[in-house]
């Protein structure tokens, strides 16, 4: 057994004994840890800023990308958001003990299915500082105990995040292994949680393609996670242009590092302002290729190449297409798309409605920016990413996410015979 995988088991089982006395827990008990976390987070708001610092300054001497910085970057701003989120998730519903269904068998024995915690849940991510309390604080008040794994990159703001949250909990009668954090940086970690079947109910990845895909490839322990975040906006002929543009801008070019960023435009060939569209996204400074009838309509257009459909940029850059009406833009969502989050931009309530019944992913939008592909917007306080697959939970997943459930069964002394 290697040292890795010695320190995981240790860690796994001291989860293990918390996530079960999180599970006894009431409601109020939770919330009342997680409020107290928010507060130590504000009282050490300098000391999370300069441990940011320091991983900034060698994230930018090590030459991470523009959204790479971003994602690691932290602020007043964005410490005093991370402390309202976890917040928020102390006031959203406790989907425990939430009854799903319930039924009385001819033979007079009740059913119900019940929400349970998960149990222990490891998460491995990168970058963003923000994951380690938006982690703590959902699988907490889902009544799970967490191992989190976070990035070399973000060393110190991991470590200065995960203390001020593990004083308030203290502080709040929640044990004190309800949330750990791996304390080694080698990747031999990140392998041990992987195998680690038994001591793991659960791994959700955050991070870049080769993470996530190294967890889904070497994974023993189940698995929720995204891929990739190949987003298209579909502008159909009946679309509003004013609105067109301004969702087609907010949705490229908000956050360009965050996973709901449009990737791809499918404009529909009776747009009227099809080349409108381009010059806005050029003007606001984003590089655009285009297809075939993209550079016919804006001369000096690059070409996109066949890997620009298949491509999330998490940058500044768009790939353009001009397709002949929903059809053909569901078919190309359907053969470049990874099944995250995709918008129409329609007047035309029947053409909306079949892209909604039709597009098949985690999220589909009218009239609205791919950015809203979070869980905050959709009501569920912080998440702990986006899942892609069909199985479990799908979309954003946030507290319910964090459950599974259980059947009770009450008799009165029924027997098969």
């Amino acid at each position: 057994m290697t040292d890795a995988a010695s320190l995981i088991a240790d860690l796994g089982r001291r989860a293990r004994d918390a996530a079960a006395g999180l599970a006894r827990m009431s409601t109020s008990a939770r919330a009342a840890g997680l409020r107290a976390a928010a507060a130590t987070l504000r009282d050490d708001e300098a000391a999370i800023l300069a441990a940011n610092a320091q991983d900034m300054s060698t994230a930018e001497a090590r030459g991470l990308t523009v959204a790479m910085l971003d994602r690691l970057r932290l602020d007043a701003g964005r410490v005093a958001a991370i402390a309202a989120g976890v917040e928020a998730v102390a006031t959203l519903p406790d989907p425990v003990g939430q009854v799903i269904d319930r039924t009385t068998r001819p033979n007079g024995l009740d059913l119900c299915r019940v929400r349970v915690p998960i149990g222990v849940i490891g998460i491995v991510y990168e970058s963003r500082p923000n994951v380690t309390a938006d982690a703590a604080a959902l699988c907490v008040m889902a009544g799970n105990a967490a191992i989190l794994r976070g990035g070399s990159e973000a060393t110190h703001s991991n470590a200065a995040i995960h203390a001020a949250m593990l004083r308030g909990f203290v502080d709040a009668n929640l044990p004190a292994d309800a949330v750990q954090l791996v304390p080694i940086a080698d990747r031999a970690a990140v392998g041990a949680m992987l195998g680690a079947d038994g001591s793991i109910d659960l791994i959700i990845p955050r991070g870049g393609k080769s993470l996530v895909a190294r967890v889904q490839a070497e994974a023993r322990v189940p698995v929720l996670a995204h891929l990739d975040g190949i987003n298209h906006v579909y502008v159909d002929g009946s679309a509003e242009p004013g609105m067109a543009r301004r969702i087609v801008l907010d949705a490229k070019l908000r956050r360009t590092g965050v996973c709901g960023a449009m990737e791809t435009l499918l404009i529909d060939r009776a747009f009227p302002d099809a080349g409108g569209l381009i010059a806005a996204l050029r003007d606001a400074g984003c590089v655009v290729r285009g297809d075939g009838r993209a550079q016919a309509l804006v001369p000096g257009l690059p070409a996109a190449s066949a890997e620009d459909w298949d491509t999330e940029y998490l940058d500044a850059i768009v790939s353009v297409a001009i397709v002949d009406g929903i059809a053909a833009a569901m078919a190309h969502i359907a053969a470049h798309g990874s099944h995250h989050t995709d918008a129409i931009v329609a007047e035309d309530e029947g053409v909306a409605e079949r892209f909604l019944a039709g597009v098949d992913s985690a999220i589909v939008l009218w009239n609205a920016s791919t950015q809203f592909a979070d869980g905050g917007e959709f009501g569920l306080g912080a998440e702990i990413g986006i899942a892609t697959g069909r199985l479990h939970a799908r979309g954003p997943v946030a507290l319910e996410g964090l459950t599974t459930y259980k059947w009770i069964g009450r008799g009165t002394g029924q027997v098969r015979g």
